[in-house]
């Protein structure tokens, strides 16, 4: 009876773990495992079983942490896959899962149909007539549909515990027989064939331990029962494995074991009871079919409940259920493709692209364990826990096993894939993995800035990179100083931007601000810029600057430039900015004053720096903001940079010696037909010499003294009426290029 943690569950433990165990001792055990052993020995087979539990014990674990952290419902692995990466890459995975599901049936009926090989020799020596095991096949797809679609996964458990029981039985009669060739087997046989061919052949043995999570719509408890019976499961499955690798190792020689296919039945004469393995082998295979066509129908299930498929009428169909909760189109579906890859007779291509898609499913799974672990959500709180390292040796191993079993198959599963996401992003407009990844990036972004932090750099050893923050009243009104601080930031700097909002904080004003910081993001979008923008709310705008100056870096890093706009055409708002320069000063900030002209940056060309006898600090920032705008994508790739220096006549020869040395040395990235001296006499007009020279500058960038501003005020920043926008730069202390 269904109990309150599900209304729909009727299942416990024992499906999952019956279901689990009945796939991974499976049709390889019987038929191909003793010609692992023949062909790598009892050690290499040892080891193909260890290497294959790196992936499986991980994937296991990881399942089972997830499964106690959140709901798990139906479809199992496409569910957890699909609420952890999105949908749209969950049902990628989902789909190549339900394929390679729904053709593991067929592959397990032709397989059981190799138990009958005694039964068709014996009728056709006593009968004369010959019953194909294709045709086997067939019946047997068929009946276990009739069972499907007709009785449901409840008879279909019932029938689960019989077959069970007969494989613990066909096991326990193999162990408990003489080594028919005792004392002549060989533990190790030379050969040719590749290790990692014989582990392709047998890795599918192990990966039935997830096979019990499609159940779990159909489970009482799925955060207790996935857990407990996909691990033991997994761990039982193991150490039968190694069991049987010694008694077959000690059982008969290698060439024995290894002919293939006239001794694939070599456990028949180890048991005490030959005709034991076959009947185990029918156990084994038809009970890992009955899980396949349990399991395969409620992922399809699940995905078309999600809306998957492009096609509405389609989604509703094959979302259907009876009235005993079974699926019933989807299990149509599914014995449809079982039966189609039964008529063809041969799937063993297939085999190893089904293979492909399961690791690339337990691939998933590991991930995303790994990713939350690291990511330290505190909503993922798990009953169960699983380690980080654990989950990131599953993901690893995952994709090294799959280019090593075939690397063809591997590129084509992956490609598969692909080709079913982007067709379904298209038709689903929707974005994938912002949850899970969203905690990545915070968890990376916390850890650097903290390390930055740790480990300050002084910025007097030549590492030195912008780190600017910049606050204004006008955001929407001019774009200047947005733009001049995302270029300074591109790629080699950080920048803060905060727009200021005028009042007390209130609900009004809480939703003007949230509105406004939705402008500011959408700028950042649509110029694709690394800026951080934020809105900060104030009665008065001198303590927005103050807050503003004492905001962290957002590299970790303190903010050491800041940036104060105004137009050069109102002297207000210049005021302004010069009667809260001191507050900049005392946090030891350079200082930036940008005077915006109607011009704004014109062609995005030319940039035109004026360096005089009094810039000694100011020079090289001034120079390196210069190129580091001009490098930004937005900037004319051939744009140039030309240097205007001012000097009095008698060290003019001398100014011209040292930057034209700098030049020769690479440290400044100016051509040297772009440097223009200029006598500094009595009568230099220097703003009129400004305004002729650069009024075609797409922006100037003119030095400044701050005591200089204390004694002259807002005329130091006025006059510049022909040219464009104006740069006024000063340097805490003197910079160095490098």
């Amino acid at each position: 009876m269904a109990t309150s943690l599900n209304p729909k569950g009727k299942f416990g433990t024992a499906p999952v773990f019956l279901t689990a165990i009945s796939t991974i001792l499976g049709a390889i055990m019987f038929l191909r495992f003793g010609y692992s052993v023949g062909t790598v020995g009892v050690w290499g087979t040892i080891a193909i079983v260890v290497i294959g539990h790196l992936v499986t014990i991980p994937t296991a674990l990881s399942l089972a942490e997830i499964a106690t952290n959140q709901k798990v419902e139906g479809g199992g692995e496409y569910f957890i896959i699909s609420r952890s990466f999105g949908l749209n890459i969950g049902a990628s995975i989902g789909i190549a899962l339900f394929l390679s599901q729904a053709i593991s049936v067929a592959f397990y009926v032709i397989a059981f149909a190799e138990a009958f090989d005694p039964v068709i020799h014996f009728i056709q020596n006593e009968y004369g007539f010959t019953i194909t095991k294709k045709a086997i096949g067939l019946i047997s797809v068929l009946l276990l549909s009739w069972l499907m679609l007709t009785k449901g996964a409840g008879s279909g458990m019932t029938l689960l515990y019989i077959v069970v029981a007969i494989l613990g039985v066909s096991l326990i009669m193999f162990f408990a027989g003489d080594a028919t060739y005792s004392g002549e087997g060989n533990f190790v046989k030379e050969g040719e064939i590749p290790f990692f061919h014989v582990f392709a052949i047998i890795f599918p043995a192990f990966t039935g331990m997830t096979a019990g999570v499609g159940l779990s719509g159909d489970l009482k408890d799925p955060k207790k029962s996935i857990p407990i019976g996909t691990l033991a499961a997994t761990i039982i499955g193991m150490v039968i494995y190694v069991f049987i690798a010694f008694k077959l190792g000690h059982a008969a020689p290698p060439e024995v074991l290894s002919d293939i296919p006239a001794n694939q039945l070599i456990m028949s004469d180890v048991a005490i009871w030959g005709p034991i393995i076959p009947i185990g082998l029918a156990a084994a295979t038809i009970s890992s079919a009955l899980g396949s066509v349990m399991v395969a129908p409620r992922t399809l299930n699940a995905i078309a409940l999600d809306k998957i498929v492009p096609i509405p009428r389609l989604n509703y169909w094959l979302s259907r259920m009876k009235k005993n909760n079974e699926p019933m189109n989807a299990s149509l579906i599914t014995c449809g493709i079982a039966f189609f890859f039964v008529l063809l007779g041969d799937v063993d291509m297939v085999a190893e692209v089904i293979s492909m898609f399961f690791m690339v499913t337990y691939g998933s799974i590991c991930s995303i364990s790994l990713l939350e672990n690291f990511a330290s959500n505190p909503g993922y709180r798990p009953a169960f826990k699983s380690k980080w390292y654990i989950s990131l040796i599953g993901a690893v191993m995952c994709v090294w096993l799959m280019f090593k079993i075939n690397s063809f198959y591997a590129i084509l599963a992956i490609a598969i894939m692909t080709i079913i996401y982007f067709t379904l992003s298209r038709y689903h407009k929707r974005s994938d993995m912002e949850v899970i990844f969203s905690g990545v990036i915070f968890q990376i972004s916390r850890n650097l800035q903290v390390f930055l932090q740790k480990r300050k750099t002084n910025t007097a050893n030549g590492a030195w990179r912008p780190s600017i923050v910049s606050i204004s009243k006008d955001s929407f009104d001019r774009f200047a100083a947005y733009n001049l601080v995302r270029w300074i930031s591109h790629r080699i700097g950080f920048a803060t931007y905060i727009h200021h909002i005028n009042g007390y904080l209130s609900n009004e004003t809480r939703a003007k601000a949230e509105k406004a910081q939705e402008r500011l993001i959408k700028m950042t979008q649509i110029s694709n810029s690394s800026v951080f923008v934020d809105t900060l709310i104030n009665p008065q705008y001198s303590q927005s600057i103050s807050q503003v100056l004492q905001l962290p870096g957002i590299s970790g890093q303190d903010n050491n430039m800041a940036l104060f706009e105004f137009n050069k055409h109102d002297t207000e708002p210049c005021q302004e900015i010069i009667d809260h320069l001191g507050l900049a000063r005392a946090v030891n900030f350079d200082l930036c004053i940008l005077a915006s002209s109607d011009k704004d940056f014109g062609y995005h060309s030319e940039i035109h720096i004026w360096i005089t006898s009094n810039d000694y600090q100011n020079a090289n920032l001034m120079i390196y903001l210069a190129y580091i705008i001009l490098g930004h994508p937005e900037w004319k790739k051939g744009g140039q940079i030309k240097l205007f220096a001012v000097y009095p006549e008698e060290t003019l020869e001398e100014q011209r010696t040292k930057i034209l040395d700098m030049i020769s040395t690479g440290r400044l990235p100016i051509s040297a037909n772009n440097i223009q001296l200029i006598p500094l006499g009595e009568d230099l007009n220097m703003k009129g010499i400004i305004n002729e020279k650069s009024r075609d500058a797409d922006l100037t960038i003119v030095g400044f003294r701050y005591e200089k501003v204390k004694h002259d005020g807002k005329e130091i920043f006025m006059g510049y009426d022909k040219v464009g926008n104006v740069l006024f730069v000063n340097a805490l202390k003197e910079k160095e290029i490098v």
